[in-house]
C-alpha cells in the first residue's frame, strides 16, 4: 500500500507541477508580484497532496519562538525533499537558499527565482559566499525570512555532519538572530527514497540564537538545540 500511495503522489506532484508550471508564465510576464503567492500555492496544494496520499501529517512545536522581527534565519535539520516545501506556507515571506543547479529546472526554476529564493553556488568558494551574503541582504531589506540548511545536503535521520560556517557568517553579516529547528522528516519520506511512509513528521521551532560572534560556539549551539530532541 505504501508503495501505491507513492505511486499517486509522484503522478499528482508531476502533474500538479507541469499544469501549474505552465501558468506560471502569466505571473512571469504579466504578474511578477504574485511569483511568491504563486509558489506558496504550488507548495500548499503539494503538501495537502502528501497528506492526502501518504498519511503523512505534520505537528509543529514551539511556533511561539519565532522572533517578532521581519527578517531572521531559520537553520533546519534536512532529511528530506518534505523540508524544502514546509517553511513556504509557515512563514510569511520566506526565502530558501538553495543550490543553484535547481535554477535550471524547467518550468519550476524560474519561478523559484521570481519568487525570491536564493541561489548558492557551492562550488565557488569564498566568491560565492559573498554573493550569497548580498543576495541575502536583498531579502532582508525585502523583508523576508531566510530558510537554510547548514549540513548543506539531505542527510539520514541520527546522521551527524560538519554544519556548513556560512550560516554564521549570514547571521553576522546581516545582523540576524539564528532559529535552529529540529525535524523527523526522514521517518516518513527518506532521502533519496520514493517511498512515502506514513506517520507524523515533527517539526520543532527552538529559541533564537541572538550572539553569534563566536562561529564555533554558534555551530555548537545549533547542534545542541537539535540534539535535545534526539536525547
Amino acid at each position: 500500500m505504501v508503495f501505491i500511495r507513492s505511486i499517486l503522489f509522484t503522478l499528482y506532484f508531476v502533474t500538479l507541477t507541469i499544469f501549474m508550471g505552465i501558468f506560471a508564465f502569466i505571473i512571469r510576464f504579466f504578474a511578477k508580484k504574485h511569483a511568491l503567492s504563486y509558489a506558496q500555492l504550488w507548495t500548499r496544494l503539494t503538501l495537502q497532496g502528501l497528506e492526502k496520499l501518504c498519511m503523512i501529517s505534520t505537528q509543529i512545536i514551539g511556533q511561539e519562538n519565532l522572533p517578532t522581527e521581519h527578517s531572521f534565519l531559520i537553520a533546519s535539520q534536512h532529511q528530506s525533499a518534505f523540508d524544502t516545501f514546509v517553511w513556504m506556507n509557515l512563514l510569511e515571506r520566506p526565502a530558501y537558499i538553495m543550490k543553484r543547479e535547481l535554477i535550471r529546472i524547467p518550468l519550476v526554476g524560474p519561478m523559484l527565482k521570481l519568487s525570491g529564493m536564493i541561489p548558492l553556488d557551492r562550488q565557488g568558494g569564498i566568491k560565492a559566499l559573498k554573493n550569497l551574503i548580498q543576495d541575502c541582504q536583498k531579502a532582508v531589506d525585502d523583508f523576508r525570512q531566510i530558510i537554510i540548511f547548514p549540513e548543506g545536503t539531505r542527510t539520514a535521520v541520527g546522521e551527524k555532519v560538519k554544519l556548513h560556517a556560512g550560516t554564521v557568517a549570514i547571521a553576522n553579516q546581516l545582523n540576524l538572530k539564528i532559529v535552529p529547528v529540529s525535524i523527523d522528516s526522514g521517518y516518513c519520506w527518506p532521502r533519496n527514497s520514493f517511498k512515502k511512509y506514513p506517520g507524523t513528521i515533527h517539526i520543532t521551532i527552538h529559541p533564537a540564537i541572538t550572539d553569534t560572534s563566536n562561529r564555533k560556539e554558534t555551530l555548537a549551539a545549533i547542534e545542541r538545540s537539535w540534539s535535545s530532541i534526539e536525547s
